[in-house]
């Protein structure tokens, strides 16, 4: 007899084993990737890089130990593995080198500062890398006992992006271009300076040159739009600018020829909506840049949402003859791989399948391809895929067996039409042991962003809720990503018009399901969602319960209390500040109509979130304890905006559990 299967459970936070950094050896026989773990008792992440086979078999464990081992890469012989782990010392990283056939891991690196990404020079010797320093402060105080023990005496501000959700307060130092021998571990810093950053650097074929992204205006913090691509020389420093259009861009990467430049570039600040599209540029400047993508009205990159997995967009990647350009899509509900020709033509399918590719990595020698896959019903595993047979293979089932002994219940994609007459796309999901015949309570979540999607991306939350019986419905209204330009730019500077009459369509249709008990129904939303939840409570009171998180709640407040300052003015039109147009900020405000609010409303939110300061949420607490409207706040502490994607776990599980106890109490 079968066992019978469970539902899932908060407590299964601490079963998945995510992966991430996925990697296909040169040769084409190989993925290395890292593993994550946690261990309950002390609350901790630890990674491991293991090995899987392209032709399959059981993928083993390569490294060992209570550390975080990520970011590796392959030397370009396949005969090491460089990483960046904090095994040495668990407060600072460093770059390793571990031979594949065996043998210890060594420590390339001794700097004290932060990592970010890096590469293999084409022929071995080197490695490229972006650091920041740690601040002198900082050193002076660790290296003294008592200063340390005291900690921080003050914070001296002099620039405007002095604080990054999930980072804290920035350094002074800048990010910096760096090289390192990988032999001797001998380091040198190839730029420098205090007021411009560099990020991704990235070899030239013939290792003379490294190209990377800066912004290098007056004030980079105000003007946050004018990064632009540059290239530096290995041998003497010598920099310039590769000349493009105006607008920030990513994730350059030169053709294996040499001749051509691929880049992402995206809207700045008088058109945040537009799409990030694919462009080339010829290296040595001798005609004008090329946007590959912009005739399509496709969204490059991965910006499709989830709670158990990354959602990482990967460098444009060429093939092995410099003719086609790999890249991700966000479209309709998921992320597909395409490719296309450097000339822009051919545009193809390379993953079709729905779901999500959250990283992707191609071995140009050996012609094949590998890819993250994940599905509205599992996390990411591993494809690879022959291109020349297109034959694929899953080589990963790491959550095989725990989601097998789970019942799930059904999702039912579903297009309707909004309150234009236009074409959304939304997903219900009934829960384990669903009765058509009978009527269950209900939630609708909204997404953040609001430049994101949901989607064919596993999103635990949602199962957690149905697990306990609920109905859960979700949709893509207006403002977001991956149903071209207009869908996005429909709520530019009009935040609570479009987008709520979108969702209230999407409310009306699920009403009609006969098993829609239309007296108990919830609703919930984070950061953009919290401004939706928090603006519907005020325009209606067809819910009975609602679940503000890391809300937005007051335009005005929100600027300069957050992370975005620089960037938050340009959501209300061409350099619109509150001080010259109050009404504008005020209009788009849910505090606004929190007068109007009788909807019961539990609020949540982090005390070190940076993005959407926690006195958005304590705005909306106090006007409804107020107005004597039935509310909680539940505050995380040491939790970021991210909280319910990669907070400490028994955090994640204590929201959810608040959030189930919420709706119990309302909708039960």
């Amino acid at each position: 007899m079968p066992r019978q299967k469970k539902v899932i459970s908060a407590d299964d936070l601490y079963r998945f084993s995510l992966i991430s950094g996925v990697q296909i050896s040169p040769d084409g026989e190989h993925v290395v990737y890292c593993r994550q773990r946690i261990d309950q008792a002390t609350q901790r992440k630890f990674y491991n890089l293991w090995v899987a086979t392209t032709s399959g078999g059981r993928p083993r464990q390569f490294t060992y130990g209570d550390q975080v081992d990520v970011q590796p890469y392959w030397s370009p012989d396949g005969r090491e593995i460089a990483f960046v782990s904090n095994r040495g010392d668990k407060e600072q990283s460093q770059i390793y080198i571990i031979p594949f056939d065996g043998g210890e891991a060594r420590p390339l690196t001794d700097i004290k500062g932060e990592f970010g990404s890096f590469e293999w020079s084409p022929d071995g010797r080197q490695l490229v890398f972006n650091f920041r320093k740690k601040d002198q402060a900082v050193l002076g105080r660790e290296a003294d006992a008592q200063k340390e023990k005291l900690g921080v005496v003050d914070r001296h501000i002099t620039r405007l992006f002095y604080k990054h959700d999930g980072e804290g307060f920035l350094p002074q130092e800048r990010w910096h271009i760096w090289t390192v021998n990988a032999r001797t571990g001998r380091a040198k810093q190839l730029t420098d300076g205090d007021v411009y950053d560099e990020f991704d650097p990235h070899w030239s074929p013939d290792g003379g040159k490294i190209l990377f992204h800066s912004n290098r205006a007056e004030d980079p913090d105000l003007e946050w739009d004018q990064v632009d691509l540059y290239v530096i020389s290995v041998a003497n420093s010598e920099l310039y600018k590769i000349e493009t259009t105006p607008g920030p861009k990513s994730y350059a990467r030169f053709s294996p020829d040499g001749w051509w430049i691929a880049f992402y570039q995206e809207g700045g600040k008088n058109n945040l909506w537009q799409n990030i599209n694919l462009w080339v540029v010829p290296t040595h400047g001798n005609s004008p840049a090329v946007n590959l993508t912009g005739d399509h009205d496709l969204h490059v990159g991965h910006e499709t949402l989830n709670d158990i997995g990354s959602m990482q967009t990967m460098p444009p990647t060429w093939s092995a003859d410099s003719r086609t350009i790999y890249f991700q899509v966000t479209h309709h509900g998921d992320t597909h791989l395409k490719s296309i020709a450097v000339d822009g033509t051919e545009l193809q399918d390379v993953v079709t399948e729905m779901g999500v590719v959250d990283e992707f990595h191609v071995s140009r020698s050996s012609g094949k391809l590998t890819c993250l896959f994940s599905t509205m019903t599992s996390p990411g595993e591993i494809i690879v895929t022959d291109q020349a047979s297109n034959n694929s293979r899953q080589i990963t089932r790491h959550h095989q067996n725990l989601l097998r002994a789970r019942d799930l219940g059904a999702v039912e994609e579903v297009w309707f039409k909004g309150s234009d007459g236009n074409d959304l796309q939304g997903w219900i999901l009934t829960p384990p042991g669903f009765d058509p015949n009978k009527q269950y309570p209900s939630i609708l979540e909204i997404h953040g962003g609001p430049m994101t999607q949901y989607g064919n991306f596993m999103m635990h939350e949602f199962y957690f809720l149905a697990a306990h019986g609920y109905v859960v419905y979700f949709c893509n209204p207006r403002g977001g990503l991956g149903y071209g330009e207009d869908h996005t730019k429909a709520i530019y500077n009009d935040w609570g018009n479009k987008d709520y009459a979108d969702l209230m369509a999407w409310v009306d249709l699920i009403e009609q399901k006969s098993y829609i008990d239309v007296d108990r129904m919830g609703v919930t939303g984070g950061s953009y969602g919290g401004f939706m939840t928090t603006w519907i409570i005020g325009h209606t009171d067809r819910f009975r319960a609602a679940v503000a998180q890391r809300s937005v709640s007051n335009s005005i407040s929100m600027f300069g209390s957050g992370d975005l300052a620089g960037i938050w003015p340009a959501l209300f039109g061409p350099s619109t500040y509150f001080w010259d147009d109050h009404e504008t900020y005020w209009r788009q405000s849910p505090i606004k109509h929190i007068g109007q609010a009788k909807t019961p409303t539990l609020v949540i939110h982090s005390e070190q979130d940076l993005r959407c300061d926690i006195e958005q949420s304590e705005q909306i607490f106090v006007a409804l304890k107020t107005l004597g409207v039935d509310t909680e706040l539940v505050r995380f502490p040491d939790e970021s905006h991210g909280l319910s994607r990669g907070g400490r776990t028994d955090r994640r599980i204590a929201r959810l559990n608040h959030i189930l106890r919420w709706f119990d109490k309302y909708l039960k």
